[in-house]
């Protein structure tokens, strides 16, 4: 795992903590965004934890940079500011979850979990302002390469929060072929993760929010 946030005192916290946790390596830190999207293609680390608001590069380009390199590479956001201007752009440029750093450190540790597995992992502050923009979504164009009818039939489950190996059983068909069909279904629809695919799938009426 790479720390990536602009206070040493954040950084010691969170290496103190994970080197508690047996299942979790802290692999590097970085101070910057532009020391992260280094470090990152160095280390080629599992998870990213990433701070947005850093002096030399913040965190939304450090992320689509990185991206752009990696295209499966897993970040969590880790920040203080949970205003849309973050949120969304956050979310746009690549990131798998998104934390505030008020969470507590159980939660921290999940999350990294979660986004190391591929799921997507939102703080419930976050989740909210999800929910109210699906709740008034933005007008979009249809893809110039519609879904074939077994992609749209596994976006409505990604968009319910299963893992390839949950819609492989579902489908009865290997996890190799999800993976392909995920793969298809981003690539069509010019997404970046599964968070903006499920987050497509609400959009467009393909599938409702699931509630416990």
């Amino acid at each position: 795992m790479l720390l990536v946030d602009d206070h040493a005192v954040v950084r010691k916290g969170i290496r103190a903590l994970l080197a508690e946790i047996d299942d979790i390596e802290v692999v590097g830190e970085a101070g910057d965004g532009r020391e992260g999207v280094a470090q990152a293609q160095v280390a080629s680390p599992d998870v990213i934890l990433m701070d947005l608001v850093m002096p030399v590069m913040g965190g939304i380009e450090a992320i689509q940079r990185i991206v752009a390199n990696q295209p499966t590479a897993r970040i969590l956001v880790l920040t203080s500011f949970a205003a849309d201007d973050k949120v969304f752009p956050a979310i746009k440029a690549g990131a798998l979850g998104y934390l505030l750093k008020d969470s507590e450190p159980a939660d921290l540790v999940e999350a990294i979990r979660q986004v190391y597995r591929g799921h997507p992992s939102l703080d419930p502050t976050i989740a909210r302002k999800v929910l109210q923009e699906i709740r008034h979504p933005p007008e979009r164009p249809p893809t110039p390469d519609p879904l074939t009818e077994r992609e749209m039939e596994v976006l409505r489950l990604v968009a319910k929060g299963m893992t390839n190996p949950e819609i492989a059983g579902q489908l009865t068909v290997t996890e190799a072929t999800i993976r392909s069909h995920v793969s298809h279904i981003l690539d069509k629809l010019h997404l970046a993760n599964r968070v903006q695919a499920a987050l497509y799938a609400l959009q467009e009426g393909l599938a409702t929010p699931e509630t416990d």
